[in-house]
């Protein structure tokens, strides 16, 4: 059977979104948003010329299953994920909506990345191997690409509307937000991966690290606490678009890994030796099938259910 074409691009009710990333459109409705996730795909910067098909219901539905699963460890912005919930003017797209989209509470996002890393890889292992540290860090010496870390690190970046997001210390965060919230989403953010990365082992899947976003509630009338106690999760959490997801029984440090998550599509694009500058590249059938693949068995392995 062949795929269905990706969603690409999203209206609602005829209008177009108010905000787009490179991957979720955006639609505010005074202090909720609806967010939709589409099938687009980013790599090295850029928003792709191909999308995944179903990529934007399996990063929904896999945030949805872990905000839920996380709830007791801080609270998020999901109001819903049934479009029968969503604001009336939304009602007439419930079927484009369902799977691939959530109501959820109007925020004021921190403007870090909230990183931890349980494995040496990626931008990590490149500052590694330059300078013995990751982000202010110092590591062991002698540590191969792929192993796993004496303990997990807390790695804050910043957050670029476009282009790429910077690896800063823990230091210039805090000059960023202040220490006692710094201190509150680090917290949060190792709390989240070592809850994630148990149950993800249980599943055969090693999370080797993650980016997650806080945002702040409000202060309303007479409301006089702190930002540390108005701090809730937002965006997506433990995707694979924003994780590294490697099968278990595949594990063996000292290289690359096999993954259940982009680094497929970053692999293709090394290969053609693209400049990582416009014009961006297509992605040939064979690719977006293999990529969907990967996306929706980590759905599976990770909920145990098919994908709806």
């Amino acid at each position: 059977m062949p795929l269905a074409a990706p969603v690409l691009h999203t209206t609602l009710a005829g209008r177009p979104p108010d905000r787009q990333g490179k991957v979720r459109d955006l639609y505010e409705f005074g202090d909720r948003l609806i967010m939709v996730a589409t099938d687009r795909i980013s790599a090295f910067d850029y928003v792709l010329g191909s999308g995944i098909p179903d990529k934007g219901k399996v990063l929904t539905q896999i945030s949805s299953f872990w905000f839920e699963r996380t709830r007791s460890l801080v609270a998020n912005h999901v109001l819903s994920t049934d479009p029968a919930d969503y604001p009336d003017a939304a009602r007439g797209d419930a079927e484009a909506l369902r799977g691939r989209s959530m109501l959820v509470t109007r925020t004021e996002p921190l403007p870090i990345e909230c990183v931890v890393r349980g494995y040496l890889s990626g931008s990590g292992w490149k500052d590694y191997t330059a300078s013995g540290e990751v982000c202010g860090i110092t590591l062991p010496t002698g540590l191969r690409e792929s192993d796993r870390l004496p303990r997990p690190i807390f790695t804050p970046a910043t957050k670029a509307q476009s282009g790429h997001d910077i690896n800063i210390s823990e230091k210039e965060a805090a000059d960023m937000i202040g220490t006692p919230l710094l201190n509150r989403v680090r917290d949060l953010t190792l709390r989240l991966y070592a809850e994630g990365t148990a149950y993800a082992e249980s599943c055969g899947i090693i999370i080797a690290d993650t980016k997650v976003e806080f945002g702040l509630l409000p202060a309303g009338r007479g409301d006089s606490r702190p930002p540390q106690e108005r701090v809730i999760l937002i965006d997506e959490v433990l995707t694979p678009d924003s994780s590294r997801f490697w099968p278990r029984d595949g594990y063996q440090p000292g290289g690359a890994q096999p993954s259940f998550d982009k680094q497929f599509v970053r692999d293709y694009l090394e290969q053609i030796r693209w400049n990582k500058q416009p014009p961006v590249p297509s992605l040939p059938d064979d690719v977006v099938i293999r990529t969907r693949e990967k996306y929706v068995e980590a759905y599976q392995r990770l909920t145990g259910r098919a994908l709806a």
